[in-house]
């Protein structure tokens, strides 16, 4: 299984790294917008200064240390609850490092698009890493329904092509930091409703999976095995049948295959992994309990990623590979922990956590990127 982790590891890089050397054989599109920089502003760029970020003169110094320890939160609660991984990643990038600043000081410019890109493809990175050891640890926990997770990453590849087909080089900071917070808010908002005494009426077969699993983990006596996996019962192109600790499920693969597109195309829009919109889906569209929707999801995200970076690469865009290479660590380390720690939180309670997030990070988001207004700093 170790060495399976690995290979799928290593061939995300590699098709991450040549697609960046195909792009790097014409010239390059960060180049070019420093050249333009430097004609209409060059006051803004000091050729004299230490090369920072992408290796830009004066660009922002990341503090290595406080790279790897986010890293390592991204990858632990992108593992832990399916979600939020990419949405913490693009914080990091844009806030911890002050990434967002440093791209808005450039004004409407290709420089602002280029780093703007950047984070998109490094937010991605970060969140494939996570989702492809994820998405092994939970295969063999048995907590991923395969049939839903190919069906929702086959719509992805559609989607996240055509998203980042459609922007690259075209979204400017302000604005995508803006569409980003929009989208996690509205998320925050109907997860709250999710949790409610309502919502949680309309979800009483996803509660019976949840304290089937709770109880089993609870129960079990010291080396006994528990049997709490995924079991395929049926499958056709209509209708897909499982159980999951005595619990039957079932959905028709169609509606999943066109929820990746549409999730993804968000997504890859973003620049994130696609996990806080694929959890919601999978809670509340095919019914699953928080335990396989973590899973699932990452399977999902898997697909989404490799299709988004390799669509930028080929584009063009740049990343910091000293800044994105330390946070890759990190991220491997968070994820491994993650699938182990979810079981002793309640499904409720991890969907509370999720909630606390998105509500923050939305609302500070939509101020900042709109009306250039900060909660905090």
């Amino acid at each position: 299984m170790k060495k399976v982790v690995l290979g799928i590891t290593l061939s995300i890089l590699c098709i991450g790294l040549c697609a960046g050397l195909a792009a790097a054989a014409d010239t390059s599109p960060l180049a070019t917008a420093i050249a333009r920089q430097l004609e209409t502003a060059p006051q803004s760029i000091d050729m004299q200064a230490v090369p920072g970020y992408l290796g830009i003169p004066g660009g922002p110094q990341t503090n290595m240390l406080l790279a790897f320890g986010w890293a390592l939160w991204v990858g632990w609660i992108f593992s832990t609850v399916g979600a939020f991984g990419g949405v913490m990643a693009g914080v990091g990038h844009m806030s911890v490092h002050g990434l967002g600043a440093y791209a808005k000081s450039f004004g409407q410019t290709p420089l602002n698009k280029s780093i703007t890109d950047s984070v998109r493809a490094s937010n991605q990175m970060l969140a494939g890493l996570s989702a492809a050891l994820s998405t092994f640890s939970y295969y063999r926990l048995k907590r991923i329904v395969l049939p839903l997770g190919i069906a929702l990453g086959l719509g992805s590849i559609v989607g996240a092509f055509m998203a980042v087909k459609l922007t690259a080089g075209k979204l400017n900071f302000s604005s995508y930091q803006g569409y980003f917070g929009l989208f996690v808010l509205l998320l925050g908002c109907y997860l709250m409703w999710e949790t409610s005494p309502a919502g949680q009426r309309s979800k009483a077969k996803a509660k019976e999976a949840a304290k089937a699993f709770e109880a089993s983990v609870k129960n079990r006596k010291p080396g006994e095995a528990v049997e709490t996996g995924v079991r395929l019962r049926s499958f056709s192109l209509g209708r897909c049948v499982f159980t999951f600790c005595g619990v039957e499920f079932a959905f028709n693969p169609v509606l999943p295959f066109v929820g990746g597109i549409v999730i993804s195309s968000i997504a890859a829009f973003l620049g994130v992994g696609g996990g806080f919109l694929l959890v919601p889906f999978l809670t509340s569209i095919t019914q699953l309990p928080m335990y396989l929707a973590a899973g699932t999801s990452a399977l999902a995200v898997l697909v989404s990623m490799i299709t988004g970076i390799t669509t930028l690469l080929l584009h063009g865009v740049t990343v910091d590979w000293s800044l994105v290479g330390l946070e890759l660590v990190g991220i491997a380390v968070g994820s491994l922990i993650g699938p182990y720690t979810s079981r002793f939180f309640s499904d409720i309670w991890l969907k509370r956590l999720f909630i606390v997030l998105a509500l923050y990070v939305g609302t500070d988001y939509v101020l900042r990127g709109f009306f250039n207004y900060r909660i905090f700093g």
